[in-house]
């Protein structure tokens, strides 16, 4: 053992076992584990009877052995201490701002039943707040059609961009992936079965009434969705929105509105896109892994499904659209002045976005369950 290593030695005096302490008790020489863990043990190895402690022969002392010391001690001061003044006022600092991390208690079934009514309150008033929101939307709408005029037509051409055009080849490339995967998958069950053909069925329908509406969605969910409160949420920390309430411009009007009106217009398009994305990924593949040449896949997608399915999945996308938008504004119109708020906001934008697109899908799959089928 090196000279300068932390080590204790135990000595038996008049008074009682004495604890003497040698070598340099430094973060430097106590930040290695294997420094870290056998001081630890040296010091539990330290009977449980009280003990004189003597310091004396310590080459150094900082704050990180002082703590080691402390936290064996119990947070105490022992009863006979042996040091050196500067050695005391070392300890004291750490005696003086150590705080005592407080004990979790198990929570009682009460506090549980509490909790449970905190957190549905809590849903019922993000839920109000919501509903105040689509109110404001659909008064917005009508000032809209009143005074077409003084609509915030650029900032509507811009989010058309930013969350259309610009989404396009991250979808297509998903979409593309997710066509490839599920005709592999597909073509492994109907070889069994010599139903080969009903592949363009099987794809069909899939993507063009479910996939491809829900999988555009949570794309845009993810990129505009958390984009959308991003950028309420920077505009709270830079104080704009206060700023915009000061001068009587509408939050609705000119935030809210134009950022629904371009995801209802573009969901619909990236639906179509991704769902094409998808086919043509899906019929290379049923082409590569059960013959079903390109020609006859596009002859027979028409007869194999519905018109309906394609309406359907357009209305879908629109109400998708616009409830991704009003999300992203809720949870951004609700971010506190500083970072981490805004931070905390967008994973809720993104994980609620989500989560109302599923749902929602699901409430459509059984209403319209006789629907294209």
């Amino acid at each position: 053992m090196k000279e300068s290593s932390p080590r204790i030695t135990q000595q038996d005096t008049p008074s009682g076992p004495c604890a003497v302490l040698a070598g340099r008790w430094t973060a430097a020489h106590l930040t290695g584990a294997d420094a870290w863990r056998q001081a630890s043990r040296d010091l539990q190895a330290l009977p449980g009877t009280p003990l004189a402690w003597n310091l004396q022969a310590l080459q150094q002392f900082d704050h990180v052995g002082a703590q080691l010391l402390w936290n064996h001690w119990g947070h105490a001061w022992p009863e006979r201490l042996d040091a050196t003044p500067d050695q005391r006022a070392v300890l004291e600092r750490v005696a003086q701002f150590t705080v005592i991390p407080p004990v979790p208690g198990r929570r009682t079934l009460w506090q549980q039943y509490l909790g449970l009514g905190a957190w549905v309150m809590q849903g019922l008033d993000r839920g109000q707040d919501l509903t105040r929101l689509i109110g404001q939307l659909l008064l917005d709408l009508l000032r809209l059609l009143r005074a077409p005029r003084r609509a915030p037509w650029r900032d509507l051409s811009g989010h058309l961009f930013g969350m259309g055009a610009q989404a396009l080849p991250i979808t297509a490339l998903v979409g593309f992936l997710i066509g490839v995967v599920l005709a592999y998958l597909s073509a492994q069950q109907l070889r069994q079965f010599g139903a080969d053909a009903f592949i363009v069925n099987m794809l069909g329908i899939a993507l063009i009434r479910e996939l491809g509406p829900v999988l555009a969605a949570i794309l845009v969910a993810g990129r505009s969705g958390s984009a959308i409160t991003a950028q309420i949420g920077v505009m709270r920390v830079t104080e704009e929105l206060d700023a915009m309430r000061v001068m009587g411009i509408g939050h609705g009007f000119r935030l809210v509105l134009p950022r629904a009106l371009a995801l209802a217009i573009v969901m619909p398009l990236i639906t179509v896109w991704t769902t094409l994305a998808a086919l043509v990924g899906g019929m290379l593949a049923a082409d590569a892994t059960l013959g079903v040449t390109p020609a006859y896949f596009v002859q027979a997608l028409p007869g194999a499904v519905d018109v309906a399915n394609l309406t359907l999945a357009m209305g879908k996308s629109v109400v998708f659209g616009v409830l991704i938008a009003l999300i992203g504004c809720h949870f951004g119109l609700r971010v506190e002045p500083n970072t981490e708020s805004l931070g905390r906001g967008t994973t809720a934008s993104v994980v609620a976005s989500i989560t109302m697109v599923i749902l929602v899908d699901a409430l459509f799959a059984v209403v319209f369950r006789n629907v294209g089928i």
